[in-house]
Order: C-alpha cells, then sequence, then structure tokens
C-alpha cells in the first residue's frame, strides 16, 4: 500500500523527523527550504552562512558532502518511503565554491530505488540562468532495511 503524502509532504515529513535527532543537520541546515519534490526528485535552497565556510572564505567541503548525503536521503523520501537508509557510499566531485551569501540551489534525484538499496545522484549549484554555477555533483548509494514481512507457516 502507497503513501497518501505528495512528495513534498513526504520530503517535509522525512525532514522533520531526522532534523530533531541530527545535531550535525540541525548546525548546517537550519536555514534550508524545501523548494519542490515529484516523486524521485526534491530542490531545495541554502543561503551560504559563516559556519559553512573553510579557513579560506569558501564553503567547506565536509559542507557540499552532508548536503549530498541529506539530499540523497530526502530524494528517496519523496518516493513516500519512510525509512531513507544507512550511507553505503557518497562520491562528490568538488567543481566550484561558495562563498558568504551566496544561495545554493540543492537537486537531488533518485537514479534507482530496489528491494534493499537506493543510488541518488545530488547537484549542487548557485546562481541561475547564465550565471549559474556548478559547486559539486555527488552520488550517493543507501541500504535500505525495510520492514520485514512476516513469514507464513502452513
Amino acid at each position: 500500500m502507497g503513501s497518501t503524502k505528495t512528495p513534498l509532504e513526504s520530503v517535509k515529513s522525512c525532514w522533520a523527523r531526522i532534523s530533531q535527532n541530527s545535531p550535525v543537520y540541525k548546525f548546517f541546515f537550519s536555514d534550508i527550504v524545501l523548494v519542490s519534490a515529484t516523486d524521485g526528485s526534491m530542490v531545495a535552497t541554502l543561503p551560504v552562512t559563516s559556519h559553512h565556510l573553510n579557513s579560506k572564505g569558501g564553503l567547506h567541503g565536509s559542507v557540499s558532502a552532508t548536503i549530498i548525503d541529506w539530499a540523497g536521503g530526502m530524494a528517496i523520501a519523496s518516493t513516500g518511503l519512510e525509512k531513507t537508509g544507512l550511507s553505503t557510499d557518497i562520491h562528490v566531485s568538488y567543481v566550484s565554491t561558495a562563498k558568504l551569501g551566496d544561495v545554493l540551489t540543492i537537486e537531488g534525484n533518485v537514479s534507482k530505488v530496489g528491494r534493499n538499496m537506493g543510488f541518488t545522484t545530488v547537484t549542487i549549484s548557485k546562481g541561475n540562468g547564465e550565471d549559474k554555477t556548478i559547486v559539486a555533483h555527488g552520488t550517493h548509494t543507501k541500504y535500505i532495511l525495510r520492514d520485514q514481512q512476516q513469514s507464513k507457516s502452513s
């Protein structure tokens, strides 16, 4: 039986639940805005603040990696799954940087959700139109432990 929530409602519900139990997500993403979601994808924005920066004044690589971790899970949540899984692999390509005051656009997409594995891609960008610049791109693989059905006895 599928979820009766819209993809955006599913993402918001998942985010509300996990944000309460994750100090790192609360710290990095207190200003995140969930913009939209369809089945298998989500978009959010995040203004770059001082606690996102490295010692050179650019977006810290660990923040980009954490965004990819978060957005991969939220993309899986957009499919209606309440449990978005455990990370088994994250790959990040750092393409450019962002600075204080930039607004990041985060796009998470599900490539495939199988019985126990979910595969996602995430793009982090800044700017719009001709000024749009990719900041980082990543893939995120998750192990999804689904509720086990009770075995039927004869």
